[in-house]
């Protein structure tokens, strides 16, 4: 049984603007400053535990020849373009169903392409226990992250019990909580964060789509009666925007009766916002991420990435100025200072929930 890996990569990343526009969204970027986009850094994450040649990357079409640029040794054909953005559980399905084609016996990761992983060898072992798992069992297994704060941007899996690197089941999945109920989640123990990364045998995903989500998977044989024929194209483009548009969690997770969670903590974020890509960035006295020197005067805990970027009494800031010419910034506090393609953002890190609405609508 061959393993194969589904990245999802179509997404605008528009809680990152500047930084991350639809133009080019933050899959695409090397938002660390460390020389790798997002999803080069996903495509080698996951090459321990699956080859090159079976890794499938599902976007829009807009980004295909993005993903063909950054990921040049993908096989032919493992590019899936959606013609338009219909949430997790159709972009899930389409790639599944193309695998099944390929392989009917195959093993499957699906994973996110804006996350970042510090411990890569315990996330390997991680996958691999869930990859035996669901080899021999007609289950699925999600990934879950040890919580380390009360965090109300994340979704969180209810587990039976905490036993940490171990499978077991899943009660229930529970929506972004407010800080109270996130602070009972991580006194309670058995609640971790909901990655968004799933691992299941091919023949038992399309079995729970075709229960819990009847009308896609029905969409999806016929496109599927298309497949490798010159139709497949007009089939897709004319068929996938029918399907209803709903995550995954939705349409099979909160349904099904065989899921179970392995957690771990192995340094995971998913990099949607400024705050956790500050987080990620190495702390470094006069040094910026780019490795360029960064003048600072009476400064503390800033993270910067950019050229030549200069603060004077500033503390606990984020500089992402990667392409600027020089940057100056003075006598902030915990402020987000963006600069790309022209375009500037200076927000208090309190404020960036904002960030979206704010550049998107005109005062």
């Amino acid at each position: 049984m061959e393993t194969h890996v589904v990245i999802m990569a179509g997404g605008i990343g528009s809680r990152l603007w500047p930084v991350s526009v639809p133009e080019l969204p933050k899959q695409f970027i090397d938002l660390l400053g460390v020389g790798k986009s997002l999803l080069q850094m996903t495509v080698e994450r996951f090459l321990p535990v699956c080859n090159l040649k079976n890794i499938w990357i599902v976007t829009s079409d807009r980004y295909v020849d993005l993903v063909r640029k950054q990921i040049p040794g993908l096989p032919d054909g493992h590019i899936l373009a959606e013609p338009e953005p219909r949430s997790t559980a159709p972009c899930i399905a389409y790639a599944c169903w193309k695998i099944n084609r390929e392989d009917p016996e195959a093993n499957i990761i699906v994973t996110p392409a804006d996350a970042v992983v510090l411990n890569e060898q315990k996330f390997s072992n991680v996958i691999r226990k869930a990859l035996n798992f669901t080899a021999k069992n007609d289950c699925i297994v999600t990934i879950g992250i040890e919580p380390t704060r009360p965090e109300t941007g994340y979704g969180y899996i209810h587990a039976e019990e905490y036993n940490l690197e171990e499978i077991v089941k899943v009660r229930s999945f529970e929506e972004k909580p407010d800080l109270f109920r996130a602070k009972s989640y991580l006194s309670a123990g058995n609640y971790f964060w909901n990655a968004g990364i799933f691992v299941w045998n091919v023949k038992t995903i399309v079995a729970q789509l075709k229960q819990h989500a009847p009308g896609i998977a029905a969409i999806m044989d016929r496109i599927a009666e298309s497949f490798g024929t010159e139709e497949e194209t007009i089939t897709l483009q004319k068929l996938f925007p029918t399907c209803e548009k709903i995550s995954i969690d939705y349409a099979v997770m909160e349904k099904a009766d065989c899921i179970y969670v392995i957690a771990s903590d192995f340094g995971w974020s998913d990099l949607g916002t400024f705050t956790s890509i500050k987080d990620f960035i190495p702390s470094s006295d006069k040094i910026s991420a780019s490795g360029q020197e960064a003048v600072e005067s009476e400064c503390s805990e800033n993270k910067v990435i950019g050229r030549d970027v200069r603060l004077y009494r500033c503390e606990g800031c984020l500089i992402h100025a990667g392409d600027a010419k020089t940057v100056i910034v003075q006598g902030l506090s915990n402020y987000i200072v963006a600069v790309k393609n022209g375009n500037v953002l200076v927000c208090s890190l309190g404020d960036e929930q904002h960030i979206k609405e704010y550049s998107q609508k005109k005062p």
